[in-house]
């Protein structure tokens, strides 16, 4: 009976997802089974190493979601997140985010490479990556289609005004991912990927110190402040789990219920609350976990299809850290 009513739930998570994306202008330009020919075992390969890994090291699935994340929203999903410094890149993204899981790409991409050389684009990797941590850490499975090619830049200076903030209200961040094709709906449903993974007490004290932010929950308020100490003490690198209420390597719903009771890390998750439509959401997405599974892999589809390198367009990168050119 279990087993039943998991294969229907992973049934009616991709059903309902498919629909979600119908009307993403990026999204069209992908195709599921992109590699159906070229490297058939492509997808296998990036699911038995992301498994891999993430059973190793539970923290990793949110590590994935999250590199997924900031490289769609910089640049588009071109994977120029996970570009090293070089000649042609002095300062990438990654000397401006602090975020985990680059050598484990790398990982990722060796297994692929393995199978077929030269076929997989590294912003595909990192979508399929992202995908298959639902499902290892959340899960729920859906498809992710392919077709994304690797970007060459990768700089800094992009990120300011591209990626949203921990300190940002609502309307801003509606705005922003408004800027991206995304709307209200899926910025409440992605922000579910905070009810797991990481964060540094850098990214928290603003709402402790001086003063306690009145809505956070205040008991939550001094379990933290006894780990993260004020800004002029230092511990700014602490580092937290996002989710201190239940399991804080599980992808779930349970972000919906931290926010009712005030037990979330940033500004720009209890923001949510303060908005009667996004409310809403959030209560929604707290009562039914089937739904926000189906809301949240819709949201995935679409943000993986922002700006995306397709064609002849961009490359298929060797190594992920590193254009084809080398310099």
């Amino acid at each position: 009976m279990a087993a039943t009513s998991s294969a229907a739930l992973v049934t009616m998570v991709v059903v309902i997802a498919a629909a979600a994306i119908s009307t993403a202008s990026g999204t069209a330009l992908l195709q599921y089974n992109f590699y159906g020919s070229s490297c058939p075992k492509a997808e296998e390969a990036v699911r038995n190493a992301t498994q891999k890994i993430i059973s190793d090291d539970p923290t990793m699935g949110a590590a994935f979601v999250r590199l997924f994340f900031h490289d769609c929203f910089v640049r588009g999903c071109d994977a120029s997140i996970l570009l090293d410094q070089s000649n042609s890149n002095p300062q990438p993204e990654k000397l401006a985010i602090p975020l985990r899981g680059y050598a484990q790409v790398n990982t990722i991409k060796a297994a692929v490479e393995a199978v077929c050389p030269g076929v997989v684009s590294c912003a595909d990797i990192l979508a399929y990556a992202a995908r298959d941590s639902a499902a290892a850490s959340g899960g729920f499975a859906f498809a992710m289609p392919g077709g994304r090619r690797d970007g060459s830049v990768s700089n800094l200076n992009d990120i300011p005004g591209n990626l949203p903030a921990p300190n940002m209200q609502v309307q801003d961040l509606i705005a922003s991912f408004g800027s991206k094709g995304l709307s209200a709906a899926d910025l409440v449903a992605l922000s579910g990927a905070h009810s797991f993974g990481q964060t540094h007490c850098s990214f928290v004290t603003p709402r402790l110190y001086p003063a306690v932010d009145a809505t956070m929950n205040a008991t939550f308020a001094a379990a933290l402040k006894a780990v993260c100490p004020p800004p002029s003490q230092g511990g700014g690198g602490t580092v937290l789990n996002n989710n201190r209420v239940t399991d804080p390597n599980k992808l779930s719903n349970q972000y919906y219920t931290n926010l009712a009771t005030g037990q979330v890390m940033f500004t720009s998750d209890q923001t949510l609350t303060s908005s009667n439509t996004t409310n809403k959401m959030v209560q929604d997405n707290a009562a039914d976990p089937i739904a926000w599974m189906a809301r949240f892999a819709g949201a995935m589809l679409k943000m993986g299809g922002i700006q995306v390198l397709t064609g002849t367009q961009g490359e298929i990168r060797r190594v992920c850290g590193a254009t084809n050119g080398g310099n």
